[in-house]
């Protein structure tokens, strides 16, 4: 079964490695993750492949990686410090504070609509640049990676050589002080974007847009996100971005909070180009931009074919990495039942989700919002808790469950049943997966079964391409069972066949290696290891 609920996701994560809360140990800081060592080997990965794809794949792309301070004058010219704001609203009697446009005349927190009126807010952080305090001496931290790219197109271009059309690549952060932070990764105030801009000749773009989108599509389903559900929303001319001729967004069925956006795909005329470079009288600019008196060179590409210089329209695909993330594990995130609960078995556990939601509904120190998650949760599982025990660890995982006491039991009874006869599994592409292959000994206090397996990990690790682990901290199959959760797509078991102590002797020097989804198990000569699982990692 698919995540049902964000929750379970950011269970997961948690749990296993994935993402924590930023500054946990003092209390967090909104709107911050910090990703662990699984996450970041995730992130890391996904990002290897849209760079791959993007930039080593075609013969059209260049890749840069520009400064997150810029001059203060990129900001001004971009538009960003005039446009770059939502409008912010105070709830008068909570003091909580939300962008107006999400909430409607309602304060999520406590109900009330005794709102402020709303008021512009600007979402760039400043900061001081030098040691003396001086208002003039300040930059932003950029909120867009795509500005590094636009005051970088004339060094790209002199010190490449390129031909219309091409493009500029870019992997980076960004910093927008958001009102209203929420859904986990979602939205955040630091965040990855993976972003292009190419660039075409005027009257050419509109097929490059359309042709930008498909790839888009094309590759978001290549690393394991199912076209069924992404959806594309045509932007509407009165919602466009300042900046916008045209505006695809690629939408993305997350669990629980719905459709939300995964890329963009803009079409941006001469806008930014034509911003930022100097004279803009002479370059017949079709967008209106602001005069520029600051800029230092002309932004302009030479065309040999027309003998005369033209500033090029702009495509940008731009999509965010943590989301990209948040939509690869939704998307691999499975909850599979692999035999059948004995009704004496599932007794105790409902018997305890009984205990722990009515303890629950009696809790007056819970907010109403936590409570309501916590019921809605308990009671979709017990509708149906042969299939759905799964999810008590999600559960279990809600803020405020930690403070109901016989939470406690209900781990204890749901854990044991749901290790037997359930498993969670990440069925991620192998070459975003985290770890590629975990070794695995029958018995760890067995001095040449380890010491076969260390082996088999160092020789695997070495090619380079495959990220390898030992683990010995279990029983096989929990081990089995914490490899499937976290994505590894195979699993290797060096046993008593493998050192020829078994019954047959034909097994010696072959191990056993199970695949992840199918769970089928196939014994293999560890001399044939390093082909088998190339060819099923590609």
């Amino acid at each position: 079964m698919p995540a049902q609920t964000m929750d379970q996701i950011v269970s997961l994560c948690k749990r296993r490695g994935f993402i924590f809360p930023g500054s946990a140990i003092y209390g967090g800081l909104q709107g911050t993750y910090d990703y662990g060592p699984l996450g970041v080997e995730l992130k890391n990965n996904l990002k290897l492949a849209w760079w791959r794809a993007n930039v080593w794949e075609r013969d059209d792309m260049e890749g840069v990686d520009a400064a997150i301070l810029m001059n203060k004058l990129t900001w001004r010219y971009s538009g960003h410090e005039e446009t770059f704001v939502d409008p912010m609203v105070d709830c008068r009697s909570c003091n909580m504070r939300w962008r107006a446009d999400h909430i409607g005349d309602t304060c999520p927190n406590c109900g009330s609509r005794d709102l402020t009126e709303p008021r512009p807010f600007n979402m760039m952080f400043r900061t001081q640049i030098g040691p003396v305090p001086d208002p003039e001496s300040f930059a932003y931290l950029r909120p867009e990676t795509a500005q590094g790219i636009f005051v970088n197109f004339k060094n790209v271009l002199d010190s490449t050589s390129r031909k219309l059309p091409f493009g500029i690549a870019q992997i980076g952060k960004a910093f927008r002080n958001e009102i209203t932070p929420r859904n986990f990764i979602f939205r955040v105030r630091e965040f990855e974007q993976m972003e292009i801009e190419y660039f075409v000749r005027p009257g050419e773009d509109e097929a490059w847009h359309e042709r930008w989108l498909e790839d888009r599509l094309q590759w978001w389903d290549s690393v394991g996100v199912s076209r069924a559900n992404l959806s594309v929303y045509d932007v509407p001319k009165a919602d466009l971005a300042h900046y916008s001729k045209r505006t695809f967004d690629v939408f993305y069925k997350f669990p629980t909070i719905g459709a939300e956006e995964l890329e963009g795909i803009a079409s941006r005329s001469d806008y930014d180009l034509g911003s930022h470079t100097k004279d803009q009288d002479k370059l017949n600019l079709q967008a209106r931009v602001n005069p520029n008196t600051h800029s230092t060179e002309r932004l302009s590409y030479f065309d040999q074919e027309l003998k005369q210089h033209i500033v090029p329209f702009v495509i940008e695909p731009s999509a965010g990495v943590d989301r990209g993330c948040l939509a690869v594990l939704s998307d691999a995130y499975n909850e599979e039942q692999v035999k059948a609960v004995p009704a004496e078995r599932l007794k105790p556990v409902e018997e305890a989700l009984a205990a722990f939601l009515k303890s629950v509904g009696r809790n007056d120190k819970l907010s109403a919002s936590h409570k309501q998650a916590i019921m809605e949760a308990g009671e979709r599982i017990g509708s149906d808790l042969e299939h759905n025990l799964a999810g008590v660890a999600a559960l279990l995982a809600l803020p405020g469950a930690e403070n109901i006491e016989v939470g406690k039991k209900l781990r204890g009874q749901a854990e044991p049943v749901a290790d037997e006869f359930f498993r969670t599994v990440l069925k991620l592409k192998p070459a975003l997966a985290p770890i590629k292959v975990a070794v695995l000994p029958l018995k760890k206090n067995n001095e040449q079964i380890v010491a076969t397996a260390k082996r088999i990990r160092r020789q695997l690790q070495s090619s380079g391409n495959m990220r390898t682990v030992y683990d010995d901290t279990a029983a096989i199959g929990k081990l089995y069972r914490r490899q499937d959760e976290i994505g590894t797509p195979f699993c290797i078991t060096v046993d008593f066949d493998t050192l020829g102590e078994g019954k047959d002797s034909a097994l010696t020097d072959t191990v056993t290696v199970r695949d992840r989804d199918t769970m089928a198990q196939e014994r293999v000569p560890i001399r044939e290891l390093q082909t088998y699982l190339a060819e099923r990692l590609r």
